[in-house]
């Protein structure tokens, strides 16, 4: 089968989206994010979307879809990539996936269960209360209920906690029990996924950069303006990794040198997770790139991996005579 995708996955602040709209030049491709965090409008600089400038007329799927009071599920990701996969190769384009969110990879690659029925009423109830519990407590409790998922639940934030208490509650079975028995809602897509690989001082050193020019560009005016829109710090767009931090400095519970302490130290810790499930969970086939390199030997390297896997397929399934991504500078 040919590839139906191609990913760019790596740690926060490795240059991926940059890479990505080089390499959608190269192949006449079109970006799909994979982040949970820039779907939601007027978080741009706190998310680092890439500013609509230096897209370089390369269409962006995926941002500012929501409100960050509204919730994105990996779900409606996957009905959603989908779609836009399809669009975009059916205008005979390359869908260039690029994000740090691991899970909504594999939502295409491995997709989910058929969700079991669950009470709506009681659904809401259950929620609600999920709502007011401290981070600390719904993760005693999914250690409780769903050993077996416990840690990537809490990785995943109060957002993925709540969801895998709410299965566990409500059907009397773990999350993970689901995913094991019940079959899939569609079948897997295949793509060829890149990974770019920096030392982990150099993911240091460059996030603690990133945080000192979020800063500069007006973090805490954007975090204000969602605040003063009534989006309260419990808004499930809030809770990412700079949102409450700046919600605690503005709130006067701490002051700007620990907010900036803080959020440095969030993020590099968020690296180490990202590095850990991309060491873990990434086909083994997945092809290596190096971070350091120029720009051009990232972009030779990741156009030359599509090219061979698409060509492999075509030449094994019709002879050769289709080959996509002979674009500008092909």
């Amino acid at each position: 089968m040919s590839p139906a995708f191609l990913a760019l996955l790596g740690p926060t602040a490795s240059g991926k989206s940059d890479l990505a709209v080089a390499v959608a030049i190269r192949l006449d491709g079109e970006v799909v994010s994979l982040d949970s965090r820039q779907v939601y409008r007027g978080m741009d600089i706190g998310t680092a979307k890439l500013p609509l400038g230096e897209r370089c007329g390369v269409p962006h799927h995926g941002l500012d879809l929501l409100s960050p009071d509204q919730t994105y599920s990996v779900g409606r990701f996957a009905r959603d990539a989908r779609g836009w996969i399809g669009d975009i190769q059916g205008r005979g384009r390359v869908p260039v996936l690029v994000g740090g969110t691991g899970f909504f990879l594999r939502a295409l690659t491995a997709p989910l269960f058929r969700e079991p029925p669950l009470e709506p009423t009681r659904r809401r109830a259950l929620r609600r209360w999920l709502a007011g519990r401290e981070l600390a407590e719904l993760a005693r409790w999914a250690r409780a209920l769903d050993p077996e998922r416990a840690e990537l639940a809490a990785e995943g934030g109060p957002q993925r906690l709540c969801r895998t208490l709410e299965v566990a509650l409500l059907t009397g079975r773990p999350l993970s029990w689901w995913h094991r028995n019940m079959p899939a809602e569609v079948a897997p897509l295949t793509g060829v996924t890149v990974s770019v690989k920096l030392p982990r001082e150099e993911v240091d050193r460059r996030i603690d950069s990133r945080v000192d020019a979020m800063f500069a560009a007006g973090l805490e005016s954007e975090v204000r303006r969602l605040l003063a829109s009534g989006c309260g710090a419990e808004a499930p767009g809030m809770t990412g990794l700079g949102y409450r931090e700046m919600a605690l400095l503005l709130a006067g519970r701490i002051d700007r040198r620990e907010a900036v302490a803080r959020i440095k130290r969030a993020t590099r810790a968020y690296a180490r997770r990202q590095a850990t499930w991309f060491r873990n969970q990434l086909p083994p086939e997945v092809v290596e790139v190096d971070g350091l390199a120029s720009m051009e030997e990232r972009v030779n390297r990741v156009v030359e991996a599509w090219r061979r896997a698409f060509g492999a397929a075509t030449l094994a399934g019709t002879g050769g005579k289709h080959f996509p991504g002979r674009g500008a500078g092909a």
